[in-house]
C-alpha cells in the first residue's frame, strides 16, 4: 500500500511537469507567432485584389460575304468561256441588287482536272481516265451595307435559274472601331473593379490607399445572347451582327 502511495505521488509530479512544459511551449509559440505577425503588420499595408469586368453591347458596321460559282467542260477553253459568263452574271446581280462594284473582289480561278472511273464488260473497276476540266471561282463582298448583304446572300441562289452553279456562305460581321472599344471597356474594368475594392475595404473598415498595380484580362466578342463560351485565350465571334465585347482587369489596391 505504502508502494502504491509513493507510486502515485511520483505519477502526480511527473503529470504536473508536463503540463508545466506544455504551457510553456504554448507561450513561446505564441509570442513567436504575435511578433512575426507584428513585423508583417510593420513592414507592409494591406492589399485588396479584385477583378474589374467591362462589358459592352454593340452592332457590326461591317459585312463580309463570300460565293462561289463553278463551271466544267471537256475542253478548257470552253470551261473558261463558262466561267467567265458565270462570273458577268453574278457581277450584274450583285449591281442592279445594289452593292458597289469597288466592293465586289473576284478571286483568281482554280482550274482541275476531272476523272472518271473505268469498268470492264465484267463490271471490275480497271483504273480511270480524263474526263475533262472544272473551273472554279470566288466572289467576295466587302459592305457597310448589312441588310443589303444580308437579304443577297439568302436569295442569290436566284442564280441558278440562269445556269449559275453557286453556293453562298453565311457573312461574317466585324466592327471598324476595335481600338476605341477596347478603351470603352477598359474603363469601364476598371471602374468596376475600384468599385468592388472599395466595397471590400468599407466592409474591413479601412480605406483604399491607392492601385498598386493593374493587368490587363482576356478581351472577346460573343453573339450577343448566344450562349457561347468564353475562352482563356480570347474569342472573336464573326458570325453575329449583334455582339458583346467583354475584358477583364485584374487589379491591386494599397489598404490602409
Amino acid at each position: 500500500m505504502k508502494n502504491l502511495n509513493i507510486h502515485l505521488i511520483n505519477l502526480s509530479i511527473i503529470m504536473k511537469n508536463t503540463v508545466a512544459i506544455i504551457f510553456s511551449i504554448a507561450i513561446l509559440g505564441a509570442s513567436i507567432f504575435l511578433a512575426q505577425a507584428y513585423k508583417t503588420r510593420g513592414d507592409q499595408n494591406g492589399i485588396v485584389s479584385v477583378t474589374g469586368l467591362g462589358e459592352v453591347d454593340f452592332e457590326s458596321d461591317e459585312v463580309i460575304w463570300t460565293g462561289r460559282f463553278e463551271a466544267s467542260s471537256a475542253s478548257l477553253s470552253e470551261a473558261f468561256s463558262k466561267i467567265k459568263s458565270q462570273r458577268s452574271k453574278v457581277e450584274s446581280y450583285l449591281i442592279e441588287r445594289g452593292i458597289n462594284k469597288e466592293d465586289i473582289k473576284f478571286e483568281q480561278v482554280s482550274t482541275y482536272e476531272r476523272e472518271k472511273s473505268v469498268y470492264n464488260d465484267a463490271g471490275k473497276y480497271i483504273g480511270s481516265e480524263f474526263s475533262g476540266y472544272e473551273l472554279k471561282q470566288s466572289v467576295v463582298v466587302n459592305s457597310t451595307n448589312l441588310d443589303l448583304v444580308e437579304i443577297i446572300s439568302r436569295e442569290i441562289s436566284e442564280l441558278l435559274n440562269e445556269g449559275v452553279q453557286i453556293t453562298s456562305e453565311n457573312p461574317d460581321f466585324y466592327y471598324s472601331k476595335l481600338d476605341e472599344l477596347k478603351l470603352d471597356l477598359i474603363e469601364k474594368a476598371s471602374e468596376n473593379g475600384r468599385i468592388r475594392a472599395e466595397q471590400i475595404a468599407e466592409n474591413s473598415n479601412s480605406g483604399l490607399a491607392g492601385l498598386k498595380s493593374a493587368r490587363l484580362g482576356v478581351f472577346q466578342i460573343l453573339g450577343y445572347n448566344s450562349g457561347e463560351s468564353y475562352s482563356w485565350s480570347g474569342t472573336f465571334n464573326t458570325s453575329s451582327r449583334w455582339k458583346t465585347a467583354s475584358i477583364t482587369v485584374k487589379m491591386d489596391f494599397d489598404v490602409d
